[in-house]
């Protein structure tokens, strides 16, 4: 990012000086109550209007991610800008009410509609997660695939993963890399098509978050990027601890629990205990949906074979 420089007369002016990028770094690593603090000590006069709205967006987002839904929809009134009220809808749908979700997808869809804020990145960030969390990922990428902030990049990097598309990630990791090679996004999109590609990308992986884990504090996101290398490389016993680690700092991270269920089956030890957190934590989330589906196959062989 570019700092501000000192300025000389007959010379361009300088670059203003990025007050959120402490911010949106922490966001980006999973150091949520660090983002939430250091939104809050952000003094107002000095951001613009569209820096206050980011700085705003990005603590509901916070505390969206530690599980405060309904924080962020109690707080986030009617007249707040659209950016906020795409934040809020993402808060009603993942706050667990089924009946709530359909509501939420028009709505995102009118917003999207609407000429005058459709285009807005933050808008399109949380429209897109809303559909990959409904597995739509044509409408997506709709929104994301236009781009317009690295976020919105990396987004669509989770998204063509998950279709399993690394041919696709690979190429907006190469958007990214021309935009900032440096930038924390730019670094984990890399880390996370590294895992999925496996064989010697995973040392490559490894030592991205190794980087990560140096230069900021350990959180669920680099402890849990850590442990997946563990555990690809037959490391079940390091990624363990890494994982125990984790959960320390957040007994309910979702991927931490569903990390620690397949870590120990592999070490043959008790997993239900961390699965049935990951089942109340996040009901939806697919190693539940995948472990189901398989006790229900299980026992229909059992019927067949009685």
């Amino acid at each position: 990012m570019p700092h501000p420089g000192t300025g000389t007369e007959g010379m361009a002016a300088s670059p203003s000086p990025d007050h959120l990028f402490g911010l949106r770094n922490s966001f980006y690593i999973g150091a949520y109550h660090a983002a939430i603090t250091s939104s809050q000590s952000l003094p107002a006069h000095a951001l613009s209007p569209d820096d206050l709205v980011e700085r705003d967006a990005l603590l509901y987002r916070s505390y969206i991610a530690i599980g405060s839904h309904q924080l962020v929809i109690g707080e986030i009134g009617p007249s707040a800008a659209t950016p906020l009220q795409a934040v809020k809808l993402l808060a009603v749908y993942l706050s667990g009410d089924a009946g709530n979700r359909e509501s939420v997808v028009s709505r995102l869809r009118e917003l999207l509609s609407d000429a005058a804020v459709g285009t807005n990145p933050i808008l399109r960030l949380m429209a897109g997660t809303v559909f990959m969390h409904e597995r739509d990922y044509a409408e997506a990428l709709k929104h994301t695939s236009s781009g317009g902030s690295m976020e919105l990049h990396a987004l669509n990097v989770q998204i063509y993963l998950q279709m399993n598309r690394t041919d696709h990630a690979e190429k907006q990791l190469r958007v990214m890399q021309q935009l900032d090679e440096d930038h924390t996004l730019t670094q984990l999109a890399n880390a996370w098509i590294d895992l999925v590609m496996g064989g010697s990308k995973i040392q490559e992986a490894h030592l991205i978050f190794q980087d990560l884990s140096e230069k900021y504090p350990a959180t669920c996101t680099i402890l849990n990027g850590k442990a997946l290398c563990s555990m690809h490389m037959g490391n079940f016993e390091d990624a363990e601890g890494l994982l125990l680690e984790s959960l320390n700092k957040d007994a309910k991270d979702a991927e931490t629990l569903a990390n620690l269920t397949v870590c120990s089956l592999n070490l043959g030890k008790p997993a239900t205990r961390y699965l049935n957190q990951l089942k109340l934590a996040q009901p939806d989330h697919a190693l539940v949906k995948r472990m189901s589906s398989a006790a229900d196959s299980f026992d229909r062989a059992c019927q067949a074979m009685a």
